[in-house]
């Protein structure tokens, strides 16, 4: 793993845990996109796409939970500063169980909700942390509303996509 900077930005010379001072940055519009799956039954995700879930329209709660999630990302991350959001979209995508059927002894076939979060501010310091926090939380909220059918889902695969603004610039993930 590589870093864009040689030392931790969240401690001091002596070690010790601090919020970084950005009052000297720059003001600019900051954009970041994360992304992340969950990956359920083929059953549970029929529950999903026909909104047959008890609880309710599961990708409908899970968006509103993202945002909410992103809005308070410093009240759960210790040392990340409160942000004023100008923008936060999450946008889910179907993954679909594979075509050829589950035989006796597989395991089930197994399809997955993918949950993409964008969040974007103007301001001294980017918005990572709110995407990625969007991402985990709305995927948390799918888990929690189809629980009852499929204990075993398995939340996987979130990574920051990318970001833009500030004094770092922009970053693409790869592949």
């Amino acid at each position: 793993m590589t870093t864009s900077s040689s030392t931790l930005t969240h401690f001091d010379a002596q070690g010790q845990a601090h919020m970084v001072d950005v009052a000297a940055k720059t003001a600019t519009h900051r954009i970041a996109v994360a992304q992340g799956r969950i990956v359920m039954l083929a059953a549970t995700l029929h529950i999903i796409v026909e909104g047959n879930a008890k609880k309710g329209d599961v990708l409908g709660i899970a968006r509103v939970a993202g945002i909410m999630a992103a809005k308070k990302t410093s009240d759960l991350i210790p040392l990340c500063h409160p942000l004023a959001l100008t923008r936060v979209a999450l946008d889910f995508s179907i993954l679909p169980p594979a075509e050829i059927p589950a035989k006796d002894g597989d395991t089930p076939a197994t399809g997955a909700v993918i949950c993409t979060a964008t969040a974007e501010t103007v301001g001294p310091t980017g918005v990572e942390m709110e995407a990625l926090t969007a991402v985990n939380i709305a995927l948390l909220t799918i888990y929690d509303m189809c629980k009852a059918v499929d204990r075993g889902m398995t939340i996987t695969n979130v990574k920051l996509l990318e970001k833009h603004g500030g004094k770092s610039g922009s970053y693409r993930a790869g592949g």
